[in-house]
């Protein structure tokens, strides 16, 4: 099979598939028809360039060396692709085009076929001109009353290209030599420098910055006269292409990977959106996402799929391998609670370039309407998913909370309020969109309101408590005849246990809860399950969890082990009281969790008999023991006497893994 190619290029695309054919391996001539076209073509041992026009002959010549031509000039350039089609039809060369897709909405655009009739339209209208058709038909303008005033000429940073114009009276302010594609703000800066009300462009495709023109038309308020592409012969686009050529070469040509951006759309129906994100989902052959999210302007004409779960949207795609340009819109922004992470880590990165486009986000912006910044606010999201907003409120001068609508906010206020919180609340509901509604007040006042559908909250807290909440005094804690672990034990007790702040906890033989309390102060985003068999012991604990702001706590009723039936496995686990069960209770936690770390308080001799059985009977290994003699000062007349507590062992086991 024939290694060489010819390629008709001075385009993106043409550049492109030079430099992979050449990658590969490939000898190829490349034809552009001036030097600046050569700019588009990378240097290469296997690349030969000509920078000049090619007569039919020429052509003919070449491709009796070449017979495989890919003509991805210009959409514009149809004399030049008609010459290159007819050669190959001559020569009997295989004639692949390239076709660079067009945009898909000229809606409220002057539609012209040809620059004359561009032309004969702007001589019946008043206001400056930018026109950015090229310096090939800039002549055309001349025919403009007052055109040296009114028509502002982008054309091509070349000497000879610049003196052209100037021969034709565009020179000065009125000429601007650059080279494009330009981004949106370039093309806007232009458009309010000049006061253009008329921007002349072609349709150059994404690759020329079409959509960039548009959008800063639309934003300077200039009116948009398109030159409409000529008939366009079939064709196929890039990856259509370098399949093709795939085929006739009969090497594997590597592919460009399919280019998947994550762009969060902000709050509301994308007025959050950045221009980054929005010109992303423009350049999209498919958009992906929940279908509020699919509402997005920019969302509109394209191909979709209404799909959020990840395993889902990849099997969609694999099974439609002609989108190579896929847009995932997530609410907010990509960075706070979206399917990012759970996106990226499903990415194959030998398929996908990611591209990821930040939108503003739902903190931002209520904060942005409280009059707060956001850089001290701690996050959390109880939307689908617990959250103890109440421990972090406790902790934290400011919260924000994403929620479940309205039920998640009447459920948080009315948290607050049973665990008596001093602190203000507001609540943003339905951001970004015209309903959008904004309350602010006591958590009771909050819960008669109004709400919305979609809500968010900020919680404020004027005296929050960061201090450490080990050790708190016997004496805060109400005691009822329910027996309770003292203040230098617990504290230890606590430390031993290692606690992380997402734990899962089990605190077996409770009492009173004071250790319930303390461990669920740590671990402020986990859960600490208090398994008490005593009913008053029960109550006792549930009145102070709510003392102590613990809504975290969950008070089992009934005896270990067979309480422990049904709660999720513990990472910790701390043993208080155990009625004569310890090896059962702690076969029944390994059962769950073979690692997990288990810490045993022992006041009876016959406790601590069953403590140092547990290695020889259980899969555990045994960590430490510490005898604590602790004794507290009392005053009697004006002295200080020592009272002695019980002695209390603190083992430390975890499970051995097996």
């Amino acid at each position: 099979m024939t290694q060489n190619v010819l390629v008709f290029a001075g385009t993106t695309e043409g550049g492109e598939i030079a430099d992979l054919l050449a990658r590969s391996g490939v000898k190829v001539h490349a034809c552009v028809a001036t030097e600046y076209g050569r700019t588009s073509v990378k240097e290469h041992a296997n690349v030969e360039v000509s920078s000049r026009p090619l007569s039919p002959e020429e052509m003919r010549a070449l491709m009796k060396e070449y017979p495989v031509v890919v003509d991805a000039t210009h959409p514009y350039a149809t004399s030049i692709s008609g010459h290159v089609k007819e050669a190959c039809a001559d020569t009997g060369a295989e004639y692949i085009r390239l076709v660079r897709p067009a945009s898909e909405c000229y809606e409220g655009m002057k539609v012209v076929d040809t620059v004359d009739e561009a032309v004969e339209y702007l001589k019946g209208t008043e206001g400056n001109i930018l026109a950015t058709t090229g310096s090939k038909e800039l002549a055309k303008y001349t025919a403009i009353p007052g055109y040296r005033e009114r028509v502002f000429a982008r054309v091509l940073s070349l000497a000879k290209v610049v003196e052209a114009c100037a021969e034709l009276g565009f020179e000065g302010r009125n000429l601007f030599a650059m080279q494009g594609p330009f981004c949106e703000e370039v093309d806007y800066g232009m458009l309010v420098q000049t006061g253009a009300r008329y921007l002349v462009t072609k349709d150059s495709g994404v690759p020329g910055g079409f959509d960039e023109k548009v959008r800063a038309a639309r934003r300077a308020g200039a009116e948009i006269v398109l030159v409409g592409r000529p008939a366009e012969q079939p064709g196929t686009d890039f990856d259509g292409t370098v399949e093709i050529l795939s085929d006739r070469l009969g090497i594997g040509l590597e592919r460009r990977k399919r280019t998947l951006s994550i762009v969060g759309t902000g709050v509301g129906p994308g007025t959050g959106l950045t221009s980054a994100g929005a010109a992303a989902v423009r350049a999209s052959d498919l958009v992906v996402g929940a279908e509020r999210m699919l509402q997005v302007p920019e969302a509109e004409g394209k191909a979709s799929l209404c799909e959020y779960a990840p395993d889902k949207i990849f099997d969609y795609l694999a099974h439609h391998p002609e989108y190579r340009r896929v847009s995932l819109l997530v609410s907010g922004d990509v960075g706070f609670y979206s399917a990012t992470r759970s996106v990226l880590a499903k990415t194959d990165p030998s398929e996908y370039d990611v591209e990821l486009h930040c939108g503003i986000s739902s903190v931002q912006y209520l904060c942005a309407r409280a009059g707060i910044p956001w850089q001290d606010v701690k996050l959390v999201s109880a939307h689908g998913k617990m959250a103890n907003i109440v421990g972090e409120a406790r902790r934290n001068g400011a919260v924000f909370a994403l929620l479940n609508g309205r039920t998640g906010v009447t459920e948080m206020c009315q948290q607050l309020i049973d665990y008596n919180m001093d602190v203000t609340v507001a609540v943003g509901c339905d951001l970004g969109y015209p309903e959008e509604k904004y309350f602010y007040g006591t958590p009771a006042e909050v819960m008669g309101s109004d709400l919305g559908n979609l809500c968010a909250a900020l919680v404020f807290n004027p005296r929050p408590d960061t201090r450490c909440p080990i050790s708190i005094p016997d004496s805060e804690f109400l005691r009822g005849d329910a027996p309770m672990t003292k203040s230098e034990i617990r504290a230890l007790s606590v430390a031993k246990m290692k606690l992380s702040e997402d734990s899962i906890v089990y605190d077996v033989g409770a009492g009173t809860g004071s250790v319930t309390v303390e461990m669920a102060l740590v671990a402020v985003e986990g859960t600490v399950y208090a398994v008490e068999k005593e009913e008053a012991a029960a109550d006792l604990i549930d009145r102070n969890r709510r003392k102590f702001g613990t809504p975290n706590v969950e008070i089992i009723r009934g005896k270990a082990p067979d309480a422990l039936a049904d709660l999720p496995a513990p990472t910790n686990v701390f043993i208080g009281g155990s009625s004569g069960n310890l090896r059962e209770i702690v076969d029944a936690v390994l059962a769950k969790n073979p690692r997990c770390r288990i810490v045993v308080n022992s006041v009876t001799l016959e406790t601590i008999s069953e403590v140092l059985a547990l290695p020889s009977s259980c899969k555990v290994e045994q960590e430490e023991i510490v005898c604590i003699n602790a004794s507290n000062s009392r005053r009697l007349g004006r002295y200080n006497l020592m009272t002695a507590q019980n002695p209390v062992y603190i083992a430390v086991f975890r499970g051995t893994g097996e």
